[in-house]
């Protein structure tokens, strides 16, 4: 079986509750739900973990590596801060896909600067929960087109 992680920092745990205007009324178990229907026609499991603590996001990035063929990261927060993370993930050469909810580069100007992005296989932003689907699609795209996934 085919896995992808989705992986989100912190106060994402709050979602649904936290800053509805920016962040939309979804919790995050929803958004696991529906990315686990999304990939689920494709033989893909959706495993998913959240923490509010840099060092636990590292440890599962590390965790990972070889047991899933993507990862869907919000690092929150920890995007524009954080080299530490940006480390782990050119460490475990998993794919690794940046999603934000919202538009990060029409909000304050701390917030337009990704420090992960740079190692990421790529960046979605602003799209809200479609975004996590869409970060899945493209992992198992990108599985398929290099031989790991013979069910797309």
């Amino acid at each position: 079986m085919m896995r992808l992680l989705i992986l989100n920092g912190p106060n994402l745990n709050l979602l649904g509750q936290r800053e509805t205007d920016v962040y939309g009324t979804a919790s995050l178990d929803e958004i696991v739900a529906q990315v686990k229907e999304t990939v689920q026609p494709f033989g893909y499991e959706v495993e998913d973990f959240q923490s509010n603590h840099e060092g636990e996001l590292i440890d599962r990035l590390h965790v990972s590596k070889g047991k899933v063929e993507g990862i869907i990261f919000n690092p929150a927060a920890y995007t524009h801060t954080s080299i530490a993370i940006r480390d782990a993930i050119s460490a475990i050469e998993t794919p690794v896909i940046e999603v934000h909810l919202s538009n990060v580069h029409k909000r304050e100007a701390f917030r337009h600067q990704s420090l992960i992005a740079p190692v990421c296989e790529g960046q979605i932003v602003g799209l809200g929960i479609q975004g996590y689907r869409l970060a899945a699609l493209a992992l198992v795209e990108k599985a398929k087109s290099e031989g790991r996934n013979n069910h797309v």
